[in-house]
């Protein structure tokens, strides 16, 4: 009888609920879900490919995000990742800021693009009233 009692005991110790959280599979869906941002988070800047010049500069920090007009290679114009014909610019521009000349408007060119072009996008902008128009460049350590 003795024996019987105890093996009572036994089954009751081993069927308790267990009360604590197994956090190991949410730990390596959160990795996960970080390798794939630090992955694609490069990825997200500007989609049009050009070739920055190399310069040795701080960079601007800006709590706003900026307007990014880009200069091809070839000459073509974008403004974000869409293209722009050059009549185009200032009232797409317009429209885009609401006619805040105050907004910050960066230009992008590719490195062998003649500086006369870059020049005459800056021109026309700034002829618009657009005051803060800065050119992006690359640093050398990149």
């Amino acid at each position: 009888m003795i024996t019987s009692n105890n093996s009572n005991k036994r089954k009751k110790q081993r069927y308790t609920q267990m009360s604590e959280i197994n956090v190991t599979p949410f730990v390596d869906v959160m990795l996960v879900l970080l390798i794939v941002f630090m992955v694609t988070a490069p990825l997200l800047t500007v989609g049009i490919k050009v070739d920055l010049p190399k310069v040795k500069a701080t960079a601007l920090t800006d709590i706003k995000d900026p307007i990014e007009i880009t200069v091809k290679l070839d000459g073509e114009v974008y403004i974000g990742e869409s293209k722009v014909e050059v009549e185009n610019l200032i009232p797409r521009l317009n429209a885009i800021t609401e006619q805040n000349t105050e907004a910050r408007i960066y230009i992008r060119g590719d490195r062998v693009v003649a500086y006369g072009r870059i020049m005459e996008i800056m021109s026309i902008i700034n002829s618009a009233g657009y005051i803060k128009v800065a050119l992006i460049t690359q640093n050398l350590e990149q």
